[in-house]
């Protein structure tokens, strides 16, 4: 899974995984769905890897958390979802606005393939960079630090340091002051 190979989605081992992570989800989407000290411990049980001061503005979704690496000072809004299949790593100081999605999970081309197999790819997002709201980061996608992703994109292609993208599918439209 985490090497980009293709996996068995209903391996016991990964449907024990997604499940202490729905767990984990509903107490923190429901039972506290305030940013309370309790919030906090949920969060750290779900996402071991993340440095200082990760907060997340529930509702939020994931499939197992332990595939997110975070630096310091990351913010997820309301209604995030990460399919963290294979390793997503966030910088520090990144701002996710309300409704963005991270895409590790991809599928095969082929309908035979598909029927049993899925496959995941790694995504990176570099220091310092504000993902906007609604947005898409596609499998396999590399967003520079320093950069801004617009409202509403979907990032199909690596983003370079310090740019500005936007659309569907997002294309930069003009490197930012460093």
């Amino acid at each position: 899974m985490i090497a980009g190979e293709y996996y068995l989605a209903g391996d016991s081992v990964l449907v024990k995984d997604r499940r202490k992570s729905k767990n984990l989800l509903h107490r923190l989407n429901i039972t506290e769905y305030r940013i309370t000290k309790k919030a906090r411990e949920i969060i750290k049980e779900l996402i071991p890897n993340a440095g200082a001061n990760l907060y997340i503005e529930p509702p939020f979704h994931c499939d197992y958390g332990y595939n997110i690496h975070c630096g310091d000072d990351v913010y997820f809004n309301v209604n995030c979802v990460v399919l963290d299949c294979a390793k997503v790593t966030i910088g520090s100081n990144v701002f996710f606005a309300p409704g963005v999605q991270l895409y590790t999970a991809t599928h095969p081309l082929d309908a035979e393939l598909r029927k049993t197999l899925e496959n995941a790819l790694p995504i990176t997002i570099g220091d310092d960079c504000w993902i906007g709201g609604n947005s898409v980061i596609c499998p396999g996608i590399t967003i520079g630090k320093g950069s801004v992703i617009g409202a509403g994109s979907v990032v199909t292609k690596d983003i370079p340091e310090n740019s500005l993208a936007v659309g569907n599918p997002a294309k930069v439209i003009r490197k930012l002051n460093q």
